[in-house]
């Protein structure tokens, strides 16, 4: 392991220092939160993405199904939902869920400025606003790093102006890490977003030391690669010494190596079913696995 790797590592144990765990009102067990670096503010581990899945249109069912999916997040103790205008009509859904849920006080709010015309960023933020019913987002984020040195200037503004809390960019799929690379060792960010899990570990190599260096909060998209990772193992058996991880399930265990790399601040499982966000939730309310764990995590996942 080099030098930069190894420091993410001695690091963990600060890491650790800011995650709590706590239990809801009921006494069920809420998720672990861990800072965001650039305040110290804190978010649970595990939020919601809403890529395909809210990308419902006007289909009355499908949009009181996304509902539900949001009140069981919010009532796990969720906090941090994701959204594009890439996702079609996913922020749409996204305000009519807030509306229906009379807008929960926790909500943290994370969209993004997706427009090749950086001069148009403003009217398209503005309309993101309003799809999700919202004053000011939390978190704006350059998404795919699409016209970033002039939307970051208008974020910049913006968040001086006191309209806005946290700035970032994002990549998925593994896509231009080199140049998220220099990016983030150039300019002040608050968050990036990445493509990270078991199967795509890229990013451990320079992007994810570079947030710990730098102090760069982390999203994960991604986390099961869209469903392929828990599709492909489903069949398989879980190790047999799976109740050291803490999960009970594929899903938990693949969430729980992602969560447990200490520069990882949330990750963001899209998701329509109820039953499956309690799931993914309950993986971030136990003892993460140390680097040791995490590493026969992956290479029991290598073999099958």
């Amino acid at each position: 392991m080099d030098a930069t790797r190894r420091d993410v590592w001695q690091g963990a144990a600060a890491a650790a220092g800011a995650l709590l765990l706590g239990a809801g009102p009921s006494g069920a067990a809420m998720p672990a939160m861990r800072a965001i670096p650039s305040t110290g503010d804190q978010l649970p581990l595990v939020g919601l993405g809403s890529w395909i899945t809210f990308n419902v249109g006007r289909d009355a069912k499908l949009r009181d199904e996304s509902v539900a999916v949001m009140q069981a997040f919010f009532d796990g103790g969720g906090r941090l939902i994701d959204s594009s205008p890439m996702y079609d009509s996913a922020p749409a859904t996204i305000g009519y869920g807030l509306a229906k849920l009379h807008h929960p006080k926790q909500l943290f709010s994370a969209e993004k400025v997706w427009i090749s015309d950086a001069a148009s960023g403003p009217r398209q933020i503005k309309k993101s606003l309003s799809d999700w019913g919202l004053p000011a987002f939390d978190l704006l984020q350059i998404h795919n790093l699409v016209s970033w040195e002039q939307h970051l200037e208008t974020l910049r503004s913006m968040k001086q102006a006191g309209r806005l809390r946290y700035i970032g960019i994002t990549t998925s799929h593994g896509r231009r890490h080199a140049d998220l690379a220099r990016i983030m060792q150039s300019e002040r960010l608050d968050f990036i977003q990445l493509t990270y899990n078991i199967a795509d570990r890229e990013a451990e190599q320079r992007l994810l030391p570079i947030a710990r260096e730098r102090g760069i909060a982390v999203i994960v998209n991604r986390p099961f690669q869209g469903g392929d990772l828990i599709e492909r193992l489903a069949r398989r058996p879980l190790p047999p010494w799976v109740a050291e991880i803490g999960a009970a399930t594929w899903a938990q265990f693949l969430l729980r190596f992602v969560i447990s790399h200490p520069a990882v601040t949330c990750a963001i499982p899209a998701t329509t079913r109820v039953d499956h966000v309690r799931e993914n939730l309950a993986a971030a309310t136990a003892v993460m696995p140390d680097q040791a764990l995490r590493q026969r995590m992956a290479s029991y996942v290598r073999q099958l």
